[in-house]
This record gives C-alpha cells, sequence and structure tokens, in this order.
C-alpha cells in the first residue's frame, strides 16, 4: 500500500498505516544493530548501541500492544524510509577504515535512525490522542521518550568527545 492509498480513507486508517510503518522500520532496525555493535570501536558507543537494542526489542512489544489495543492485526508494511537510511549507513560504514572517523558515522547513521523515529512516534502520539486512543498514545508516549533520550546521548558522545577523535 503506498502512502496516498485508496485504501487510506479515514484519519484512523491513516494511523493504523503509520503505525504498521512505524513496525516495520522497528523490525529492521532490530536486524541493523548487531553489525553496528560490532563495528564500533568506541566502548561507550558500542554499549549505547547495546542498550538501544534491548529497548527497540520491548518497543516492539508496546507497538504490538497498541495493535492488540486498537484491535488490528499485527503486521509491517514496507517503510523505503527506514530501509534507505539503513542502507546509506551501511555504505557508508563500509567505506571507512579509520575506526574513529567509523564511530562518528556510526553516530550520524544511528541519529539518522532516530529522528526518522522521533517523527514517527510524535505523529502517532498526537494522532492516537486525537482519535480518543489515550491508552495507545501513551505506549507510543513511551517509545518516543526513549528514541528522544537515545538522541541525546548519541549526541552527547559525538560532542564530547567522538567527532574530535576523528577529526
Amino acid at each position: 500500500m503506498g502512502f496516498f492509498s485508496k485504501d487510506i480513507k479515514t484519519m484512523d486508517d491513516l494511523f493504523v498505516h503509520t503505525l504498521r510503518d512505524i513496525y516495520y522500520a522497528e523490525n529492521q532496525i532490530v536486524k541493523a544493530l548487531p553489525e553496528m555493535i560490532d563495528k564500533a570501536s568506541d566502548q561507550e558507543l558500542k554499549n549505547g548501541f547495546e542498550k538501544h537494542l534491548q529497548e527497540t526489542e520491548v518497543q516492539i512489544e508496546r507497538l504490538e500492544q497498541v495493535f492488540k489495543l486498537h484491535g488490528v492485526d499485527v503486521a509491517g508494511v514496507n517503510c523505503p524510509a527506514i530501509d534507505g537510511i539503513l542502507e546509506e549507513a551501511d555504505d557508508v560504514s563500509g567505506e571507512v577504515d579509520d575506526d574513529q572517523v567509523l564511530d562518528a558515522a556510526l553516530i550520524a547513521a544511528g541519529q539518522a535512525v532516530e529522528h526518522y523515529e522521533i517523527t514517527r512516534y510524535g505523529t502517532l502520539v498526537a494522532w492516537a490522542k486525537q482519535l480518543g486512543r489515550n491508552d495507545c498514545a501513551a505506549l507510543l508516549q513511551q517509545n518516543l521518550q526513549e528514541e528522544m533520550n537515545t538522541d541525546k546521548a548519541l549526541t552527547a558522545m559525538a560532542e564530547s568527545r567522538v567527532n574530535a577523535a576523528a577529526a
């Protein structure tokens, strides 16, 4: 189903489609994070990616709860945006030989993923509230907060030492 598919007729349809989009994205991220962990040389960065992998697995469980609360089947829809972000991250990190530069590239890639997730979760929280689904909004808000925390942690690592070491 394309974004402007004839199957999206209502705000509820749009909410479910976007929920399926982020569900697909989170599952792709779970597949990509182990390789990012392996490539990272900075121990704090490795630890941060490992923590986020565990968080992402819980976020997927929360999304599954939202599907059930909302009364729709748990399913993902292809998300070309996250596929492209992850492909670009893999391409760039594959071209870097210097470990410190690679760590900076991995942080940038991680933040591109986080920013995508933040936009999706922010939208879903707003739509869930608009649809009168505060139960769903509360679960989605937890995921949003974790994504924002991860983004802040990546920024702190980059600004405190990783970018300087790479330069």
